[in-house]
């Protein structure tokens, strides 16, 4: 009896471990004009202004539920529950997919201030922000699957010339809008990747205006350090962030085409999707290494932090350019 639950027990671990390690693994990063090519062709539709980021968009979120073990960023049972990685991925790309939605109600689909927000994408940006950690009543997957339904819709009304209703305007005040945002999200997280060795800071809060004030006084000098258990979780949601950035970048840099070329930054954003290329290498170490700078061991942190810092330069030198005449 004792030597059958033993085994039992050994049967069930080695499953548990052969999940973990399956469902361990990050997506490979797709070409963007390919997917669309073939929802143009399984859906009889057209390419129209904005129908390759509203698509693309569509397929980063829909990724989080088709890949390897689904979503788990919700999941209270094992393995998954003992997993970190791949939830503080999922959540990366979400972060992006969430701001992606954000700026496309609030911006692409609308010419201006005082003009109408489209009735789907009401839907689809709220769905979308729903807690990414809720497992029953509602489930995460089922909300966040409503908004992405909510897409689905705009994208079919948006490519049908009869209903005028849906529109995508590709200017160079959209996109800075949507790059002014990315900036921020890049920016914090090459913040927190550098401090994985800990870091002491000069307070600049208030730099650049003299008569600037704040809620609360902060210390002329602060030490800014990740806590050890959390430089994995920082890492790899900064990869999840720069794998759904690379594969948005490419859609826009396709519906822009004609406002990046005016401005002569088709390079430019081809840059910055070369850096965030490099976020994607494979990582040969079971552990996220955490060497101290110029230590005798590699610090993934900095090495990461390094590529989001050049992209995020990249995207600050775009903005210029999108800004000039």
């Amino acid at each position: 009896m004792q030597k059958s639950i033993a085994i039992g027990v050994g049967i069930f671990l080695l499953v548990m471990f052969a999940l973990m390690f399956y469902w361990d693994t990050e997506p490979d990063v797709f070409d963007v004009r390919q997917a669309v090519t073939e929802r143009i062709g399984s859906e009889n539709e057209k390419l129209v202004t904005g129908y390759t980021t509203t698509s693309t968009l569509i397929d980063v979120a829909e990724t989080l539920f088709n890949k390897h073990g689904g979503y788990l960023s919700n999941d209270v049972m094992p393995p998954s529950v003992f997993m970190d990685n791949i939830p503080n991925w999922e959540f990366g790309v979400l972060v992006q997919v969430r701001d992606m939605a954000r700026v496309l109600r609030n911006d692409l689909s609308r010419s201006q201030t005082t003009s109408t927000e489209d009735k789907d994408l009401m839907i689809a940006e709220p769905q979308l922000h729903f807690d990414s950690e809720s497992w029953i009543l509602p489930t995460t997957e089922g909300e966040y699957k409503k908004g992405i339904a909510a897409l689905k819709r705009y994208l079919s009304r948006l490519q049908d010339p009869a209903k005028k209703d849906a529109q995508f305007y590709a200017r160079a005040d959209n996109l800075r809008d949507w790059l002014s945002l990315v900036e921020k999200r890049l920016g914090s997280l090459s913040q927190r990747l550098s401090a994985s060795v800990g870091q002491v800071r000069i307070n600049t809060d208030l730099g650049g205006d003299a008569e600037a004030t704040q809620a609360t006084t902060g210390d002329e000098v602060q030490e800014v350090k990740t806590p050890w258990l959390e430089i994995d979780d920082v890492f790899y949601e900064a990869r999840g962030s720069a794998w759904a950035l690379i594969h948005l970048m490419h859609a826009v840099e396709i519906d822009f085409d004609k406002v990046l070329r005016k401005k002569n930054a088709v390079v430019s954003m081809r840059q910055i999707i070369r850096e965030l290329e490099a976020t994607q290498e494979f990582v040969w170490s079971p552990v996220v290494l955490n060497g101290r700078g110029f230590g005798l061991t590699a610090n993934y942190s900095l090495v990461m932090g390094s590529y989001i810092s050049r992209a995020n330069a990249a995207i600050i030198d775009l903005r210029n350019l999108l800004e000039q005449g």
